[in-house]
């Protein structure tokens, strides 16, 4: 439920983007905050969420995000402002930075079979399919019959439902030895994120080469370095930095930034272009993107059952391929591009997107220690949120400035920079997946185990066993 209500507000909101843009007066950088604040936050957060509900309890903290997710959900749908409209978004946004790390923290260690692990991935990304193809119809029917208003009201019920069931049927569970609170670290996150974020989102209107822009790029250059500095001395960092040199884990973490980062770009850029570009309503404007929902919800469950039987490389490579071809169609469309060359590649995109997750989230997971799933799922939750971030941010600078009449012929930059992220999630998806690759990854887990330090308990026993049998077998 807690993945539905955030999948959902990702593409209700897309699809109002036009009808708060005309009631609020909001500019096309405006539109650009009102996404990204909202991806920004959670981005920023979601590591120290995941190490807070280990320590706290994971059912404790699931519970109270469920409910400033609710309470920043009300007060958006009373927002008179596009200033008070991202202030509340990042409420909202606290709370879900709570949801979704914790949520599959709870699965991680429910489920600890590799093959068990990787089908319930493939559901959990089914979740997350449906709620795409109901955000579009359901947010367009909003729009259309009410206002953008009611987009924030369904989240409302379904919160408290959430909040209720979680009380009655989540045990509450916490890790033996949970990482201790990490200032420094999550400061200079923030800072790497926000810092970048607005450069990218303001550069267009205020200039490339002007003085703030530049110096917007150059701390987010220093707090980057510094944050990998800080972490790798610390005890109890807020990301351990020697997960990353495991070439798979590295891996993972750079095909979520490039392929939600696609998802996201083609989210914005598309609503734009179809209602803004083509004049279609908000309801037509979903309609158009279900058959993309109905394909994600189809293959994650496909790509659960790849991870498990074959490995995270088949579904990866796949994923990256159908990005390109899907996204190199969008490269030639014009403002009367006939409905069935966009659905085709809807269609293609859908499948690419739907095959991607399971991959990520299982290898995530897969031989962390399960006392620190929080921390390991919130890694890859992470890294999903800063390519959602940097997808809007970049798509929607490409386009500035451009008529609604010029909208078509301004995108096509656009889509070749996500067809190249396609590419690159290919060529990431088969690299880390090779036996020496792998072998990075054998050689982190024995470095663990003999130091086990900022990782918390060494990476040994059954979970490195099975782990390990699972790496084989792929």
């Amino acid at each position: 439920m807690s993945l539905l209500i955030v999948g959902i507000d990702v593409t209700i909101v897309n699809v109002a983007l036009p009808s708060i843009g005309h009631e609020l007066h909001a500019s096309l950088s405006d539109l650009q905050w009102t996404v990204d604040a909202y991806t920004l936050v959670i981005g920023s957060f979601l590591m120290a969420s995941g190490s807070t509900a280990d320590r706290f309890g994971r059912r404790r903290v699931f519970q109270v995000g469920l409910a400033l997710f609710t309470l920043g959900s009300l007060l958006c749908s009373v927002a008179t402002s596009v200033t008070a409209l991202v202030i509340f978004r990042c409420l909202q946004a606290l709370g879900g930075s709570m949801l979704n790390p914790v949520a599959l923290s709870i699965v991680s260690n429910t489920f600890t079979e590799p093959r068990a692990r990787a089908r319930a991935m493939g559901v959990w990304g089914a979740v997350f399919g449906i709620s795409l193809a109901l955000g579009p119809v359901v947010g367009g029917l909003l729009v259309t019959s009410i206002s953008w208003r009611a987009i924030f009201w369904i989240n409302i019920p379904i919160g408290v439902a959430a909040i209720i069931l979680t009380q009655l049927f989540v045990p509450e569970s916490k890790a033996a030895t949970a990482r201790r609170f990490d200032p420094w670290g999550q400061s200079l996150v923030i800072v790497t994120l926000a810092t970048l974020t607005y450069g990218v989102i303001e550069g267009p209107s205020r200039g490339w080469g002007s003085p703030l822009i530049v110096a917007m790029f150059a701390v987010a250059a220093a707090a980057a370095v510094t944050l990998v500095r800080v972490e790798s001395r610390r005890e109890q960092p807020l990301l351990d930095i020697r997960f990353f040199r495991s070439v798979p884990f590295s891996g993972a973490s750079g095909i979520a930034v490039l392929a939600f980062g696609v998802l996201s770009g083609f989210l914005f850029l598309n609503t734009l272009y179809l209602q803004e570009g083509r004049g279609f309503s908000a309801l037509h404007a979903g309609l158009l993107t279900l058959p993309m929902a109905a394909m994600i919800c189809l293959f994650a469950p496909v790509s659960g059952r790849l991870v498990g039987t074959k490995g995270p490389r088949l579904p990866l490579v796949l994923a990256g391929l159908a990005t390109v071809v899907s996204l190199t169609l969008l490269t030639r469309i014009t403002d009367a591009t006939s409905l069935p060359y966009l659905l085709a590649s809807y269609v293609v995109l859908g499948i690419a997107c739907g095959l991607v997750n399971a991959p990520i989230a299982n290898t995530a997971v897969s031989g962390m220690p399960n006392s620190q799933a929080g921390v390991a799922a919130s890694v890859a939750s992470a890294s999903r949120q800063t390519g959602s971030v940097l997808g809007v941010a970049i798509t929607g600078s490409i386009v500035a400035g451009a008529s609604a009449a010029g909208l078509a012929s301004a995108s096509h930059a656009a889509w070749a920079v996500l067809a190249a992220c396609g590419l690159a999630v290919a060529a990431l998806g088969y690299a880390s997946t090779t036996r020496r690759a792998l072998g990075t990854a054998q050689r982190v887990r024995g470095m663990l185990d003999e130091a086990p330090g900022p990782a918390g308990p060494a990476i040994a026993g059954r979970e490195g066993r099975v782990h390990d049998e699972a790496v084989e077998g792929s």
